[in-house]
């Protein structure tokens, strides 16, 4: 039944960097993942998101950055927008707009705070009162990672094992303070390329045409749980060299696909010849690289070592900014 009213709300979520990653889905229309994933959701970075319902409407209304949304993000955003309206027992159209602080769709997992705060702010403004765990399933329809950036601190993404979807959600397993001295030195890099092919597209061809990708999948639950123990008990020693092994497994997969998917500039190499330099001349782990589908670059190091690693990264030829970012709290509906 129609709505005879205008709802509207507004939703902030954080972005997050996967230390475990996720890439590929065992169904892409419910977006179920082939393997469970682990990441940190990052303070100081957010997508604002405000969603308001409107029965005036004609159509849907996409704007992004103070930009309408192109054909690919309107198509996802309408996408997620009807299954809450399917949710709700609403049919009415609704207005989006959404703004970030921080570079979009080059590898700061835009998509993954942006679908967190619209699955937010839409299931708000809908009238519905979704658990934390149902956001989460909500949020991975428009991006997977998003299903992650619903909860602060470190979080486990369950891929889950029935058909149905229903045991795939994310859950938090540490808080944002659970390891004070912990940063990500996230370095900005010039020239980075904006992403042509949508995240959930090029993983997909990843799984049909890259001769790396079932060894990764074997590989997988054993490294996942060696970071989950190393995060537990805060050990750096043991958390950094299977972060950068991960790293470098999600990359060579893309990179093997068919044709590759090349993510990285000089400048994003050099950033990790730097981070394997710095830890041969220490003759220990001090820094842990790693990144998503992008050009930027995510250094893990503790609060004694960030200003060894900070100077060595921000002298690097390419490099336009390095920001030191502390794991960050959930998403959050943002009162009038």
């Amino acid at each position: 039944m129609a709505s005879s009213r205008v709802r509207a709300a507004t939703y902030e979520a954080a972005p997050n960097i996967a230390l475990v990653k996720y890439w590929g889905l065992r169904d892409p229309e419910r977006v179920l993942p082939t393997n469970s994933s682990l990441s940190v959701t990052l303070a100081r970075f957010r997508s604002r998101t405000t969603v308001r319902f409107d029965p005036a409407l004609d159509e849907d209304s996409v704007v992004l950055n103070g930009r309408p949304a192109d054909p690919g993000p309107r198509e996802d955003v309408v996408g997620l927008l009807d299954r809450v309206r399917a949710l709700a027992g609403r049919p009415d159209r609704a207005e989006v707009r959404s703004e970030n602080n921080f570079p979009t769709a080059s590898g700061l997992a835009s998509s993954a705070s942006g679908f967190a705060a619209l699955a937010g702010a839409a299931s708000n403004a809908a009238g519905l009162s979704l658990t934390p765990r149902a956001l989460s399933q909500l949020a991975r329809f428009g991006s997977g990672s998003a299903s992650r950036s619903v909860f602060g601190g470190f979080v486990e993404w369950r891929a889950g094992r029935r058909a149905d979807g229903r045991d795939c959600y994310a859950r938090p397993l540490f808080g944002p303070d659970h390891w004070p001295a912990l940063v990500d030195l996230v370095v900005i890099v010039e020239r980075a390329p904006v992403k042509t092919v949508r995240s959930m597209e090029a993983m997909q061809s990843t799984v049909r045409t890259s001769p790396m990708f079932r060894r990764r999948l074997a590989e997988l639950p054993r490294r996942f749980a060696r970071i989950r123990r190393a995060l537990a008990d805060r050990d750096a020693g043991r958390l950094f060299p299977p972060i950068m092994e991960e790293c470098d497994s999600f990359r060579e997969a893309c990179e093997t696909t068919r044709p590759s998917l090349d993510y990285l500039t000089v400048t994003s190499r050099a950033i990790l010849g730097e981070v394997r330099a710095l830890n041969r001349e220490a003759g220990r782990p001090i820094a842990a690289y790693t990144h998503d589908a992008g050009a930027h670059v995510h250094v893990f190091t503790l609060e004694r070592s960030l200003p060894k690693v900070r100077a060595r990264l921000a002298h690097l030829p390419g490099v336009l900014e390095t920001r030191a970012i502390r794991p960050g709290a959930g998403g959050r509906l943002v009162r009038p």
